[in-house]
């Protein structure tokens, strides 16, 4: 039976939910489903992001013919298959969009082999890849694509998501007539981690106990949470034997570092371990934790978490694992604020509100002659002939969006001594603006 994520894939622009800042309206990919008019891309999301689903979408709207290949198991000659699939399509009016999942794991020679094709318009190129382009793909590559940077989906998007799956009768579960309780999609929401193809996974086991009749029959035909907690904890041990997440136990862990909490966060810590989590995995989230929750309070963090990477990848396991305990002990202890996560959150929103505000003419580069002629670093202070290297009253945000203020540093660790120097700056600039 096709699993139910798949059924359940957006047909249509009204039914996609969530990547706002790309599918909102007047917003980039919007305007390319909209217009038709397709062009080669990278899709750069976590997973269960909908990175298949929007490949889908371009190529009906594009009017397109869909070839898919996966980096994993494909090779050249695939790639020569698609582009001879792809001259056929051009000889008889038509156009092939080439969806390449997991396109960051083709070699250099794979990935240039595209170029020709995508250089001549012979394919459209539409690469997904969950890892940074700018590290896994060549620049020949990027240069001919735009990429787009798909979000992971929040929690309320994956309650719409697993209400609507219930309730849909055409592809969904709405046939079993089950019903769900409020607090069953929340801790579906939460336990998926941000992926939609894992929130629907879990909702299509909860429904299967429940049309087994394997549910308590007083519950009625109602999903409540003991039920759903029961479906999470166990495809949890079965994820943890394949070395996959622990979406539960990572939350765990992290909550205990954000808490200063060393004994709860090693126990943790542990449990991940002891049940066959990836230790790259754990350390790359607790590098998450070292700037979402410590950030400039405690900038050694950063560096001692990495230090504890590159010593597991030095000795492995057992001796390597001792590294990472240090560094979770050490985040749990240490200053904590979450200034930079809320900077890094407050700037995103003011790039989706202002995606094209042109630089300012006197910050941008002059490197040739007709740049300095077109003004361009024009009325720039170098910020080191100032008194105290600082050009107070000078604007580096784009016109007409003020002077805003992302980071406001905490009362803790090295922040309280960078607050106080930023305190002093944005007065001197405030008050030189308005001389």
């Amino acid at each position: 039976m096709v699993p139910l994520a798949e059924r359940m894939r957006p047909r249509s622009l009204d039914q996609v939910v969530g990547q706002t800042h790309l599918l909102g309206k007047g917003r980039p990919l919007r305007r390319v489903l909209e217009g038709g008019q397709l062009h080669s891309m990278i899709l750069w999301g976590p997973p269960g992001s909908g990175k298949t689903t929007l490949a889908r979408m371009l190529a009906d709207h594009g009017g397109a013919e869909m070839v898919t290949l996966s980096a994993v198991t494909s090779g050249v000659q695939d790639i020569r298959n698609a582009v001879s699939r792809a001259g056929i399509a051009r000889e008889q009016g038509g156009q092939v969009l080439l969806f390449v999942d997991e396109v960051h794991r083709f070699n250099k020679s794979q990935q240039d082999a595209f170029l020709p094709h995508i250089e001549s318009g012979l394919i459209v190129l539409v690469g997904a890849t969950t890892e940074n382009p700018a590290f896994e793909l060549n620049n020949a590559l990027l240069s001919r694509c735009r990429v787009y940077l798909l979000n992971t989906m929040e929690e309320p998007d994956l309650e719409v998501l697993v209400r609507r799956a219930l309730s849909d009768s055409a592809h969904g579960l709405g046939d079993l007539g089950l019903g769900i309780a409020d607090e069953a999609v929340t801790f579906l929401a939460a336990a998926a981690g941000g992926d939609a193809r894992r929130a629907l996974g879990f909702l299509e086991t909860a429904a299967d106990l429940a049309a087994d009749g394997t549910q308590d029959p007083a519950e009625g035909q109602t999903l409540d949470l003991d039920l759903v907690r029961r479906v999470v904890t166990e495809r949890s041990v079965q994820f943890d034997k394949r070395g996959d997440h622990f979406y539960d136990q990572i939350s765990a862990l992290h909550k205990s570092v954000r808490g200063s909490n060393p004994d709860a966060a090693v126990y943790w810590l542990e449990r991940m371990l002891r049940g066959g989590c990836d230790p790259h995995y754990v350390l790359r989230r607790m590098v998450r934790m070292a700037s979402e929750d410590v950030g400039n309070a405690d900038p050694r963090a950063l560096a001692i978490t990495l230090d504890a990477w590159e010593s597991f990848d030095r000795l492995g396991p057992p001796e390597g694992e001792l590294a990472i305990t240090q560094a979770a002990v050490y985040l749990a202890v240490c200053a904590k604020s979450n200034a930079v996560y809320r900077a890094h959150k407050l700037a995103r929103k003011a790039v989706t509100d202002h995606p094209d505000e042109p630089v300012p003419l006197h910050i941008r580069n002059a490197p040739t002659r007709l740049a300095k002629q077109l003004g361009h670093g024009r009325g720039y202070r170098y910020d080191h002939d100032e008194e105290d290297a600082f050009a107070a009253g000078q604007t580096y945000f784009p016109e007409g969006m003020g002077e805003p203020e992302f980071y406001h540093p905490a009362e803790a660790g090295l922040e309280v001594r960078i607050g106080q120097k930023l305190a002093d700056l944005r007065r001197r600039h405030r008050r030189a603006r308005k001389e």
